[in-house]
Parts: C-alpha cells; sequence; structure tokens
C-alpha cells in the first residue's frame, strides 16, 4: 500500500482519500504512532519555487535511530553527507539524478523524484497503526482522519493538525474557510490526456476520477498557465502509481508535450 503526495499540494492517504493541502510548515507525512516504541517517522517541508509552484524543500527521516535528511541532491545520514548508494543496519539509500529511493528492513520503501512527488509505501504490520498526512492505515477511507467520533475535518483542518511544532519558526497555518474552486470547465481536456491509449493498461487499475479531479484543480490554479508543472504533475503520478499497480504505461511524454 502507498501514500503519496504530488504536483500542486495533492495527497492520497493509504486508504485511498484524495485531498489539498497546500501548508508550507513541516508536517508529519507518516509515522508510527503506536505508544511505547515509534519504529519511523517521515516529516516533508514544501516551499514556493521561483515560478511559485510548490516543491518538497527537504525530507526528514528517522528509521529506528538513524535520521536521514534529504534534499535534492543531497543525502545527510546521523549528520554526515553521505555518498549512494549508502547502506547502514537495515537502510538502503540509493539516488540518481532524478529519484531518491530508500529501502528499509522494517517494511518501508520511500521514493521521491526531488522535486514535487514522494511515495511511501509500506507493510502491512503498520495497519491502523500510522498518523500523519497519510492517514491511519486502517483500510477504511475517511474515518479517523476526516471523521472522528462526532467530529468532522475539512482537509485543511487535517493537515494542520499535522504540523510540527517548531518553537523557533514562525509558520503560518493555510486558512481552513477557503473552499476549493470546482474548475469544471477543464474536465474535458483532464479526462483526454488521462485516457489517451498510452495509459490503456491502467484504466481498471486505478481510479481514474481522482486524478481527473486533482488535473482539474492543477489546470484551475495555474491560472490558464500552460507550464509543465500545471499539466505534467498529475499525470506523472498516474503513471508511477499505474507501474506500481502493475500496470504499463506507454510513452504519454512527447517532445511538445511534458
Amino acid at each position: 500500500y502507498v501514500c503519496s503526495t504530488w504536483g500542486n499540494n495533492h495527497f492520497k492517504t493509504f486508504d485511498g482519500d484524495v485531498y489539498q493541502f497546500p501548508g508550507l510548515c513541516e508536517y508529519n507525512f507518516v509515522s508510527d504512532c503506536r505508544e511505547a516504541y515509534k519504529e519511523f517517522s517521515v516529516h516533508i517541508q514544501r516551499a514556493l519555487n521561483s515560478n511559485g509552484h510548490p516543491e518538497i524543500q527537504y525530507i526528514l527521516m528517522k528509521i529506528k535511530d538513524i535520521m536521514v535528511y534529504l534534499k535534492p541532491n543531497l543525502v545527510v545520514v546521523d549528520g554526515r553527507i553521505v555518498k549512494t548508494p549508502y547502506y547502514t543496519s537495515g537502510v538502503l539509500i540509493e539516488s540518481n539524478e532524478i529519484y531518491t529511493k530508500i529501502y528499509a528492513k522494517l517494511g518501508m520503501v520511500l521514493m521521491w523524484n526531488q522535486q514535487d512527488a514522494l511515495m511511501v509505501e509500506l507493510d502491512n504490520k503498520f495497519n491502523n497503526h500510522t498518523c500523519g498526512l497519510c492517514g491511519d492505515y486502517n483500510g477504511i477511507q475517511i474515518y479517523n482522519e476526516f471523521i472522528k467520533g462526532d467530529a468532522s475535518y475539512n482537509s485543511i483542518t487535517y493537515g494542520n493538525m499535522q504540523k510540527i511544532s517548531k518553537p523557533n519558526s514562525k509558520c503560518e497555518d493555510p486558512d481552513e474557510t477557503q473552499a476549493l474552486p470546482s474548475c469544471n470547465e477543464h474536465r474535458d481536456e483532464c479526462q483526454r490526456l488521462l485516457t489517451s491509449p498510452a495509459f490503456a493498461d491502467c484504466r481498471l487499475r486505478l481510479n481514474l476520477e481522482m486524478y481527473i479531479q486533482a488535473c482539474m484543480q492543477d489546470k484551475c490554479a495555474c491560472k490558464g498557465k500552460d507550464d509543465s508543472f500545471c499539466l505534467c504533475s498529475t499525470i506523472s503520478e498516474y503513471s508511477r502509481q499505474c507501474s506500481h499497480a502493475g500496470g504499463r504505461p506507454g510513452e504519454w511524454r512527447t517532445q511538445s508535450f511534458c
């Protein structure tokens, strides 16, 4: 099972909920939340790049007692810069110019494209034991993330609850009352892109509607600018998720597109 975040602040929990959360603080992406001994945690922080698009600035991971800090083209383990591939007690770190991948023997794989997209795959022994932006991994959508007991949260409130409080940093929470626009005028284009022949093998493996909605939000947020971030990040994610589900996406990138 995978949890991922990509593009214009999209998140997909282990249980399959997809939501948008535009926070720029440091957040708990996914952690082992059992009371006694926590096996791992993954924190992320986004920032806006020079084009005004959100990118993941750094990822901070703790695996048992090992601290790993990732930035684009930089891997720091327990305070030392290391060359990859790097192996230390049960943790393998690989990287090239496009991806950084971490395999942890405790049952976790992390993959980051060094820009906007992060995917974490977890062994099902962590069912019901996680917390953070990825949810509780109980197999049930909405419950314990957006509905807890008698309370219900919108995605912004839920995201704000995952903030890591750091005494010296001032970081504004996104406004919880902001509604997302409907963006319906972009549905046809997004549907066309995601049902192109290159993705024929993906149709039955993934929930297409989810990615159409994310693509529509991207188009809205970019207000008519058609740079590759606005168009390609959700399509790239669809392609990655399709491969992960055993599908074989065809060549969808062209000289003129993405």
